[in-house]
């Protein structure tokens, strides 16, 4: 299906929403919530499928220039990355491979008491986040990780919203990792995601690259600038920021709940 626009605001308010995207993606993930709706509105008579293919490319190029960026300045363990990378990539492709034929509906009320759970926890505990509490050898580090990007992986495959911050939440409670810590090496296992997702929509079709191209560029701006502003303001900003989007994502999984 080719893309014709006619209308160019529609790409404007699309591109828009992409540079948000990629600002709160670069901080603690979750620009989803805002990318993925002003597509669907904007584009309706377009097929589900193609519009969420759509996305991927804005969504890996914006988390790729965050990961660069953090990487200049935070200390990245790309050992323990590279394993729980591809654990997440095969777990996300099984994932988008078994969204085709069963339902997801069925867990979203389970996640959304879980990411209950975590709103009241991360309000409560002031200092969950704000400093390194857990001294790991690489081999426990290894196992926890790549058994957390397994699990988060295959979410996000099979659901997908909200995966940035649950990232950020397993390298938090799983590894004992601060919030800035946690946020920069998230961006990497969110890149293998959203390649498994990319290549999977890419082969079956579902992919407008006319629409990608800008978006992607915006995205990437967007990412630039929340990196520079996560750093710049550090664990405490974060994890606000942390509070603001899984309330925002608790919202979203709500409304598909009870509507």
């Amino acid at each position: 299906m080719d893309l014709l626009i006619d209308e160019t605001g529609a790409v404007i308010i699309v591109c828009f929403a992409s540079f948000a995207a990629g600002f709160i993606d670069a901080i603690v993930g979750g620009g989803g919530l805002i990318q993925t709706p002003v597509l669907f509105m904007v584009f309706p008579n377009y097929p589900v499928a193609t519009l969420l293919g759509t996305t991927k490319l804005p969504s890996f190029s914006g988390t790729a220039v965050s990961l660069y960026q953090y990487a200049k300045h935070v200390e990245i363990k790309w050992k323990l990355l590279l394993w729980i990378a591809i654990s997440a990539f095969c777990a996300a492709m099984l994932g988008l491979r078994l969204v085709t034929e069963i339902s997801n509906e069925a867990f979203k009320p389970i996640i959304l008491l879980a990411l209950i759970a975590v709103a009241i926890y991360t309000y409560t505990k002031k200092n969950f986040g704000q400093h390194e509490e857990k001294d790991l050898s690489f081999s426990n580090s290894l196992f926890r990780g790549i058994t957390a990007g397994i699990v988060i992986g295959f979410y996000d495959g099979f659901i997908g919203p909200g995966t940035g911050s649950f990232l950020v939440l397993m390298f938090i409670s799983v590894l004992g990792f601060d919030f800035m810590h946690a946020s920069a090496h998230a961006k990497s296992v969110n890149l293998a995601t959203n390649a498994a997702s990319i290549l999977y929509f890419a082969f079956t079709g579902h992919f407008l690259i006319e629409l990608a191209i800008p978006m992607a560029a915006c995205n990437m701006l967007g990412g630039f600038v929340g990196t520079r502003f996560a750093l710049l303001k550090g664990n405490q900003f974060i994890r606000i920021f942390f509070l603001l989007i899984v309330c925002a994502t608790i919202v979203r999984f709500a409304f598909d709940v009870f509507s």
